[in-house]
């Protein structure tokens, strides 16, 4: 039976999702745009999300099979044959189902042409596959190499936690509502969740679901962030009518949870970047607290050196390698190139905001990254070279002592990967 024009039309939106990533695009942009222009569908989200996933997987079986490279303006085409394999290798969807599928879709795309390509390519990667199973890491080489060479007991557990899917974890603002409270609100609307065992603002869901619709979301009771992120602010602690610098802030969530733990603190936030701060707006108003942050559009490397402040809160650039999970194209644009120049704008963020300092006051670096180079020797390299700062050490029940700071491992008590180090400056 020939397959519904709706559900064709629907494969052609998460294949053009999906050429747009493979050729250079951000993933979550791409998900925005076509949500804009088309209005949100899970089968949509679940097969452009679910391929990019497992994009160097299924790239790798597929490219000693094709000729000639697809051209750009036809990544679209490529993209159907990277999606009826995930069909095939992970939803479970039969094969012939799969193949048929794939193909089809290329009439939605106004490309009859491309369905032989898309025929025999598919059933030559499928029986590829049933002959010599993948047995590479579904991550670029240098990750792997880099990860064997940090964390030679638990690398695979960190590439295998990097393949799921994250799960959908909350921030409540326990100051209006009780965690357990607002976990009975849940079980009232029929969600399954559970507290979360190190962030004690931290809710999870066993499910996915349409963050607008939970209960409180849209009166700020609660937002959406990973547990290791709500780390931040208690890391910080800032006391009342203390000045307060939220660096690398947008879009917001961590600025919105130390305005919230510390209503009567004075919260500068910063960003360099006009479009992710042009969304901060709405998010403070959400969460009642747009009256007590002032926000900045500032390159931080040059921010003005009289303003003190007595906490600062890094998030610095990083690799992001410890939120893969959140953002599967990473293993598609992250290079090892990258490193380098990251690990100088960190150095140099850290020793410019030391600088706004306070004598006494506190700063918390924190990135989103697995990668030694850019947590514990960054630190360790910074205490060295800065005698006034020392190491305020901390302890949490998962995770471990690094030789300056903490890591967690994605996967970790369902966490991303995050690192933080904690430093006070010498009175």
């Amino acid at each position: 039976m020939p397959k519904p024009r709706h559900a064709l039309t629907l494969r052609a939106r998460s294949a053009r999702i999906i050429a747009r990533v493979v050729t250079g695009g951000a993933l979550d942009p791409a998900l925005d745009e076509d949500r804009a222009r088309h209005g949100r569908h899970g089968l949509v989200e679940e097969l452009a999300i679910g391929t990019i996933r497992y994009a160097p997987r299924l790239l790798a079986r597929t490219a000693p099979l094709l000729r000639h490279p697809f051209r750009k303006a036809d990544q679209d085409l490529q993209a159907l044959i990277l999606m009826g394999l995930y069909q095939a290798f992970f939803m479970g969807t039969p094969e012939p189902v799969a193949v048929s599928e794939a193909v089809a879709a290329a009439d939605a795309l106004a490309k009859p042409w491309g369905k032989g390509a898309l025929n025999a390519v598919l059933r030559a990667a499928l029986a590829a596959e049933a002959v010599a199973p993948y047995t590479g890491y579904n991550h670029p080489d240098w990750f792997v190499d880099r990860l064997k060479a940090a964390w030679p007991e638990t690398w695979r557990a960190v590439l295998a936690a990097n393949d799921e899917r994250a799960p959908l974890t909350l921030r409540v603002d326990t100051r209006r509502i009780a965690r357990g409270d607002y976990l009975e609100q849940l079980a009232q609307a029929g969600i399954a969740a559970r507290a979360h065992p190190v962030a004690d603002t931290a809710v999870v869901l066993a499910q996915g679901a349409l963050v607008p619709g939970l209960p409180g979301f849209r009166e700020g009771l609660v937002s959406v962030q990973d547990a290791a992120a709500q780390l931040a602010a208690p890391l910080l602690a800032p006391a009342p009518r203390e000045a307060v610098l939220d660096a690398c802030a947008a879009p917001g969530g961590k600025t919105g949870h130390l305005a919230q733990s510390a209503p009567e603190a004075r919260v500068t936030a910063v960003d360099s970047d006009p479009a992710r701060m042009a969304r901060f707006a709405e998010t403070l108003t959400r969460l009642g607290c747009v009256a007590r942050v002032r926000t900045l559009t500032h390159d931080l490397a040059e921010y003005p050196l009289e303003d003190r402040f007595a906490r600062i809160l890094l998030d610095a650039p990083c690799s992001a390698t410890g939120v893969i999970r959140r953002h599967p194209d990473i293993k598609l644009h992250r290079r090892v190139s990258d490193l380098p120049p990251l690990r100088a704008i960190q150095a140099r963020l850290l020793d410019r905001l030391w600088h706004n300092l306070a004598p006494g006051g506190t700063m918390v670096y924190a990135t989103c990254s697995v990668l030694p180079e850019e947590n514990e020797d960054q630190v360790t390299d910074f205490l060295a070279r800065t005698p006034d700062a020392r190491e305020d050490a901390f302890h949490f029940p998962v995770g471990q002592a690094r030789r300056a700071g903490w890591q967690f491992l994605p996967g970790e008590a369902g966490m991303d990967g995050f690192y933080y180090a904690r430093l006070a400056r010498r009175a």
